[in-house]
């Protein structure tokens, strides 16, 4: 049986993180601004590795 975080761990965090990541990432290419677009991407591989590292753990 599953525990109860683990839903939002696994689908609801990552979906959000991910959403704001390619916000950041085109809102940077176009402004030519380095700083988000930066962030947008590292917030992306957070997002895609955060759901592993939580849930090994929970699991």
């Amino acid at each position: 049986m599953a525990m109860i975080g683990t839903t939002i761990f696994s689908h609801i965090l990552p979906v959000i993180c991910g959403f704001f990541a390619f916000v950041l990432m085109i809102s940077g290419a176009l402004e030519e601004n380095r700083n988000k677009l930066g962030f947008g991407i590292a917030l992306f591989v957070i997002a895609c590795i955060f759901p592993y590292l939580i849930l090994s753990t929970l699991v």
